[in-house]
């Protein structure tokens, strides 16, 4: 039996994705459950599983295409018999050229659906050429992206409630209200069109390159909490000189210590006593949410771009435990294994580049979150102590805050509190 297979549901507000790789060619036998390609949405590479036994007749995207959710991606013949004319084609191959004219070519059918209505949302990018690129999949009418652009907003920011995702006008003039109305920050885009770019081709030879998903992402939720939050950056500085100590005592070559676990920590036991760092802002209700859970997402560095994946439940885990799930995670951030569950639902995030270099920096509030630490790298500094001059490993702690919830005094006892915690290291429980 011939069937047309759909790109599946996802995610929670996953109306399309990129295509990455396809692992199966016309022709090849599958098996239910079988990865047929990796689909790259939002900030997470997902596998596309075979819905049932078969064999491969014709596929209608290759590498590159952002499809659609609910669009025809393949034809597959199903049965139990599937696999069977994989075994018959080498020998039927020279006699079978003229009867099996259909499934052989399998260029002809790459160019047919750009003509065909049922591939049509395959092809989708390169007939809305005019519409920004974070904007093309979102469920929303004309009439309703023609007002976010007299509004100065961007369509792919405003939450959908209608089916699938799907926005209103109602959706965004809520979301204009709710804006405006919390007296944070500008309309993304601050209601200025965007100049067009000058020919950079004149001044000497250049290279276009599309964004990746990833960096869609990125740069669309970036703009959108930078405009969205007012941030205010208090600095402070943690010794750390006893804690590293500690940290090389307790290190082992086959579980190797980092100050990110211990930062965990500290910043868990943070949260309960700063309960309204632990929040988010319902700017439509003038509402403050108040989180009873203590989960923090950690930045992470991959080829792909930068990805958040949160560690859940930090107050009930150990500091060892905490070493072993961040490197799990980090490994599976780096492999394109992170699901979409796992970057969702954030108390609070760490940005470590220490590793790198710096003294200090403004990291961005990852909205809906209210605050964000930053770290730098360490360094020894003089300090005055019993009349002398000591040495003391000092460690650079930048945070970020939203100053709509947040005031600059309990942002600066917040920080301090931090500090002094990493002070005490051992009162951390390294293990249960």
């Amino acid at each position: 039996m011939m069937m047309e297979f759909k790109l599946p549901e996802v995610g929670e507000n996953i109306t399309s994705g990129t295509v990455v790789s396809i692992a199966v060619k016309t022709g090849d036998a599958i098996k239910e459950g079988q990865d047929l390609l990796e689909l790259e949405t939002d900030k997470a590479s997902l596998p596309v599983p075979a819905p049932c036994d078969g064999v491969i007749k014709e596929i209608l995207i290759k590498e590159g295409d952002e499809v659609q959710i609910g669009a025809v991606i393949m034809k597959i013949e199903a049965g139990a018999t599937a696999a069977a004319p994989k075994a018959e084609e080498k020998p039927a191959k020279p006699e079978k050229k003229e009867t099996k004219v259909e499934s052989k070519p399998a260029p002809a059918p790459k160019a047919e659906p750009k003509a065909q209505p049922a591939s049509t949302p395959t092809t989708s990018t390169k007939t809305n050429e005019t519409i920004p690129a974070a904007s093309k999949s979102v469920p929303a009418a004309p009439s309703v992206r023609r007002l976010a652009r007299e509004l100065g907003i961007e369509i792919a920011s405003v939450p959908g409630t209608g089916p699938g995702g799907r926005i209103s006008e109602k959706d965004v003039k809520a979301f204009v209200k709710g804006i405006v109305g919390s007296g944070g920050g500008a309309i993304v885009g601050g209601g200025i069109p965007s100049k067009p770019l000058p020919d950079f081709s004149k001044f000497g030879e250049v290279n276009r390159e599309k964004m990746s998903k990833i960096r869609q992402v990125t740069k669309d939720h970036m703009a959108f909490c930078w405009n969205t939050i007012p941030h205010v950056t208090q600095f402070d500085k943690a010794d750390i000189t006893d804690l590293e100590k500690m940290r090389k005592k307790y290190s082992k070559p086959d579980r190797k210590l980092t100050i990110t676990p211990f930062l965990l920590k500290v910043m868990a036991s943070a949260l309960k006593n700063f309960p309204q760092f632990n929040a988010s802002i319902d700017a439509a209700n003038n509402e403050i949410i108040y989180k009873k859970y203590f989960n923090i997402g950690v930045a992470v560095d991959t080829d792909r771009g930068l990805l958040v994946p949160v560690i859940r439940n930090v107050d009930q885990k150990s500091v060892l435990e905490l070493t072993d799930e961040l490197t799990e995670m980090a490994g599976r951030a780096r492999d394109k294994k992170t699901g979409l569950d796992e970057l969702q639902g954030g108390s609070m995030t760490l940005t470590n580049l220490g590793g790198i270099g710096g003294t200090a920096f403004t990291p961005i509030v990852n909205w809906p979150e209210v605050c964000i630490l930053g770290v730098s790298r360490g360094g020894y500094e003089p300090r005055y102590e019993n009349g002398h001059f000591t040495p003391r490993l000092m460690l650079p702690l930048s945070l970020s805050y939203d100053h709509r919830l947040i005031d600059g005094a309990d942002a600066a006892r917040f920080l301090r509190w931090i500090c002094e915690a990493i002070e005490q290291p051992f009162l951390m429980e390294l293990d249960k």
